[in-house]
């Protein structure tokens, strides 16, 4: 139960004056539902509003503070001229400008004759210095209140910065201090104020330098969410490894048939992570390990070879897909593999339905199958194992940690192998599989021929699409990939279409599409086509980026690649390459582009190493927007930025080595503390992982 002196965070945003029905869906967006969420919503930067010169000496273009007498009301004659109101101080005359004004409303704040304070930004017009809509207008007594130091805070549609002022300050008023959880010692040594505090000071910067990720009270915040994710992990990783695990060993002669059958050798890392699986697996611990290759670097196999392990040993094993494309493709992959022998493999998505989902589920459930590849249908609660000895996730990172245990509590004591072709940088590792053991897949499999990337702007796109056609002469086979557009799907489904028609009009019904919304019978039906080159050309959004296996597509564009993440392009790229022929990724970049932009186009031009690229990406664009691509689903810090703060996240993860080996089940004052601070970041279910509390 989350405690209560909680409780207050966790009400919903509109329990905040000003914050209706309709504004709050719109912060909700921005934010998310609670008051704990407006306080992580921290500002990027401010506006001075102390500097109070006389109407004289107000520089132009500058944001100032003036003391005026408001001297007439000139109302508009018509809509479009402006509404003036005409002021004076002893140096000299200014207009405050106003369009779609209400005079009444006006007259009301400016009343003629009175002294007032307005803020706002000032420009000399025909001699005369003009404040066009000020900021801020008031009364004498109001001064101190209108000449501070406004944060600005990131705003979508809809929401203001001054109504996100407004929220901010409601949602800090709602704030009490909390039981401190930080070792006393640490926060000294590096000068932290108190959580309350440390809020308190990131939403009120006074100058330039506390907006830095270094200043303390950032610092504060940003270890404060740290410490809660390394803690979540640690406490899910005890308990995988204090649940009984059972030793799972085969005979190997399930494997040596599907070795003997491969047209090729095994990569020493394939190799090496055989051996670490199956050490994993024969140990009466229960096994938590990451499987990290590179796009193409063969996991599928390292995958069947380790499900045939639970297999002989008379258990089932399951491999779960994030897509019902890329669950198909595994099962197209290893149903050939598995010819001459005696497993029959059986595929469950969520389009399965009514009869045929229930024999499915009753094959399940008896035993009768032992190898289940299927998507996220596996977790459903109607779906029971015989005796599930194995568990095998890939791309994990679109399943939460609490996801991945459902699936492993589908049987007794199952091992969990995570698979992912996401290069995901050192740094991240520890944020989203801190609680795990990692096996690293490093070359690619004999034959993958190199990718020639080449970058140009999007002026030479129709170039492009007509010179497909010397390309589809010669039997190549074409992704054409278009644009991400972060605010909606719709827009990003319309730019397909549009794409679609464009090059159908050049190629007729050589063309197909494919994207997010459309049903899945009709995504395979044309992936099929594509597959069977009864289609030259596959235009799509970035459903493709994971697993989809056509070697014989050789060429990819990507429009707009400036919108892309580094490790989405690499993704994307992986898609080609696969087949014995030379391969092309053109990436057409809007422009201007920016120097960033160029150094990451650069990056993609010169390594085809998933590594290095995640590395890069992660130093050119923080954490935020590694993390923050769409269906990334790493955790999303909102205090944390990564590479900022990377020191703070090896100090967190030492700082919960040593809190769980003096207070295991946190009952000391601190342990207590710190149970807090799981509940304030959301991480309650990794107190579930606790004994007792």
């Amino acid at each position: 139960m989350r405690p209560e002196i909680l409780f207050p965070l966790f009400r919903p945003i509109t329990a905040l004056a000003g914050v209706g029905p309709r504004i709050s869906k719109l912060m909700e967006k921005l934010t998310g539902e609670h008051i704990v969420d407006i306080l992580w919503h921290l500002p990027t930067s401010f506006v001075d509003r102390r500097f109070t010169p006389t109407i004289a000496d107000a520089p132009d273009h500058a944001i100032v503070t003036l003391e005026v007498t408001v001297a007439k009301h000139f109302p508009s004659r018509n809509r479009r001229a402006p509404y003036k109101v005409s002021c004076f101080d002893e140096t000299g005359h200014m207009d405050l400008v106003f369009f779609n004004a209400r005079a009444d409303y006006l007259k009301k704040q400016l009343p003629e004759g009175e002294t007032r304070i307005v803020s706002g930004t000032v420009e000399r017009f025909q001699g005369v210095l003009q404040m066009t809509h000020p900021d801020r207008m008031g009364s004498l007594d109001e001064k101190e209140d209108i000449q501070t130091v406004d944060p600005v805070y990131p705003l979508t549609a809809g929401v203001t910065n001054k109504l996100m002022g407004k929220t901010v300050q409601h949602a800090l008023e709602q704030t009490t201090a909390l039981p401190e959880w930080l070792n006393e010692a640490f926060k000294k040594v590096k000068n932290w104020p108190d959580w309350q505090d440390a809020l308190t000071s990131a939403h009120h910067p006074g100058c330039e330098e506390d907006l830095f990720a270094d200043t303390p009270a950032r610092e504060r915040l940003a270890y404060d969410e740290l410490l809660a994710n390394q803690l979540a992990l640690a406490l899910v990783r005890r308990t995988v490894r204090r649940a009984a695990g059972r030793s799972i060993t085969g005979n190997g002669s399930l494997r040596k048939t599907i070795r003997d059958a491969l047209p090729f050798d095994l990569t020493t890392s394939q190799e090496d992570s055989l051996k670490e699986i199956e050490t994993d697996m024969a140990e009466p611990l229960r096994m938590l390990r990451l499987l990290q290759g590179d796009v193409g670097s063969g996991k599928t196999v390292v995958a069947l070879l380790s499900a045939l392990t639970a297999i002989e040993a008379g258990l089932q094993a399951v491999i779960m897909a994030p897509t019902e494309i890329l669950a198909r493709q595994h099962m197209e992959t290893i149903a050939p593999l598995l010819t001459g022998t005696p497993i029959n493999p059986i595929l469950l998505t969520g389009r399965d339905k009514g009869k045929k989902r229930q024999a499915i589920l009753e094959q399940i459930a008896s035993g009768e199958v032992q190898l289940i590849i299927g998507t996220h249908a596996l977790f459903q609660d109607d779906v029971d194992f015989a005796n599930l000895g194995l568990a095998i996730i890939d791309e994990q990172h679109r399943f939460g940690v609490h996801q991945r245990l459902a699936l492993a509590s589908k049987g007794q004591h199952v091992d969990v192998l995570v698979m992912t072709a996401t290069p995901i940088p050192r740094t991240l590792m520890l944020t989203a599989y801190g609680d795990m053991d990692v096996s690293r897949l490093l070359e690619k499999p004999a034959g993958r021929k190199p990718v020639d990337t080449r970058v140009m702007p999007l002026a030479k796109l129709e170039e492009v699409a007509f010179g497909l056609k010397r390309m589809i002469d010669k039997g190549a086979r074409i992704y054409w990939v278009c644009p991400l557009v972060e605010e909606s799907d719709k827009i990003e489904v319309a730019a397909a279409q549009e794409r679609f028609e464009h090059l159908q009009s050049l190629y007729g019904a050589r063309v197909g599409l494919v994207h997010g919304k459309m049903k899945g019978t009709e995504k395979d039906a044309v992936m099929a086509a594509f597959v069977a080159g009864d289609i030259d050309i596959l235009v799509a959004t970035t459903v493709i980026e994971v697993g989809v296996n056509v070697p014989e597509a050789t060429v990819m564009i990507v429009e707009h690649a400036e919108r892309f993440g580094l490790a989405q392009l690499h993704q994307l790229r992986g898609r080609i390459g696969r087949g014995m022929d030379a391969s092309t990724c053109l990436l057409l970049y809007g422009t201007p582009l920016s120097e960033n932009g160029q150094a990451r186009l650069k990056i993609m031009r010169d390594t085809e190493d998933g590594f290095i690229i995640a590395e890069e990406d992660l130093r050119l664009r923080g954490a935020g927007e590694v993390l923050g691509t769409r269906q990334s689903g790493l955790p999303e810090f909102k205090l944390a930025q990564l590479p900022a703060h990377e020191d703070l996240l090896a100090a967190a993860r030492d700082d919960v080595k040593l809190i769980l080996e003096q207070d295991p089940e946190l009952q000391t004052e601190r342990g207590q503390a710190l149970r807090t601070l799981l509940y304030l970041f959301e991480e309650d279910a990794s107190v579930g992982y606790l004994r007792s509390g």
